[in-house]
């Protein structure tokens, strides 16, 4: 089994010390977040093969990593680097400094274990074409020899999506759309020639109707590079999560609404007084990331 830690929040970042409490039980528990069934995930070898983590901020996290490493866990680190204005995510790390973590990733752990994301490519008045090609470019120069891949994805307009979206650029004075095909296999196109300069591979993230050019279909959850770093091979079956997802099976331990990043695009979260609140009321020490309680209340 591969746990993903966690494409609903960023575990990493925030709830580090929950997810090393957790490590050292042996388990933590989840909650479906449409049928509220609670599960119980085992966080033990041999039970497990390997973790993905998702994050914007590494920092926090490099001693839980090692402690990982320690306990016989391959894993991989997907960090999302998109170095956007503030009105877009208020509260990210600069991405300079994430740069420089995955630089230390790389020194310490190799170049294959963390895949940069530009993740979701967010097309507005603060982020036209120019400034995509100029963005991409210099994040990918700082992070050449850190990393093999880039995965990329165009925002999807979810409805939550679009409501937060509106009422920031209603807030901040911008405009924003979501472009024709057209226009994402021509950036498609651009974004994977200067990946490649820099010698990494461009990939989509489930949305393989724009790949195109040198560009290739994403695998967040990846067995073949999870098998790489781990030295033999890791038994999975190809099990996407959503039309266009080309991931294998995993399991997630994450929770909507739970990331206090505040990235207006955001699929996670529908309100970002939510996700602070579930993030101040957060048990370090609870089985659960979101008590059922609270989940339950906030629900309703």
């Amino acid at each position: 089994m591969i746990v993903s830690a966690s494409y609903k929040t960023d575990i990493p970042a925030f709830y580090g010390a929950w997810f090393l409490n957790r490590l050292k039980a042996g388990y933590c528990k989840m909650i479906n977040p449409y049928g509220r069934q609670i599960s119980t995930i085992p966080l033990t070898r041999p039970e497990v093969d390997g973790f993905v983590f998702w994050t914007r901020n590494i920092g926090p996290f490099r001693d839980t990593l090692r402690e990982v490493a320690d306990r016989g866990f391959p894993f991989i680190v997907q960090y999302t680097i998109t170095g956007y204005p503030r009105a877009l995510e208020s509260s990210v790390v600069d991405w300079r400094r994430a740069a420089g973590h995955m630089r230390a990733l790389a020194d310490e752990f190799g170049p294959h274990l963390a895949v940069w994301r530009y993740d979701p490519i967010v097309a507005s008045s603060l982020t036209d074409e120019t400034r995509h090609i100029e963005n991409f470019s210099r994040i990918a120069q700082a992070l050449e020899g850190a990393t093999d891949e880039c995965a990329v994805s165009f925002a999807h307009s979810y409805v939550k999506t679009q409501r937060n979206m509106d009422a920031a650029a209603r807030s901040r004075d911008f405009t924003w759309e979501d472009p024709d095909a057209s226009w994402k296999r021509s950036m498609t196109t651009k974004l994977a020639g200067i990946a490649g300069h820099h010698r990494m591979n461009l990939t989509l993230c489930s949305q393989p109707e724009f790949v195109s050019g040198r560009a290739g279909e994403s695998r967040c959850i990846d067995a073949a590079r999870l098998s790489r770093i781990a030295g033999h091979p890791i038994d999975a079956r190809q099990k996407g999560n959503r039309p266009g997802c080309a991931c294998f099976e995993s399991k997630d331990i994450g929770d909507y609404d739970s990331c206090p990043h505040g990235c207006v695009y955001c699929y996670a979260v529908r309100n970002r007084n939510l996700a602070r609140a579930r993030f101040a009321a957060h048990d370090p020490h609870s089985e659960f990331l979101i008590a059922p309680e609270a989940a339950q209340a906030e629900a309703i």
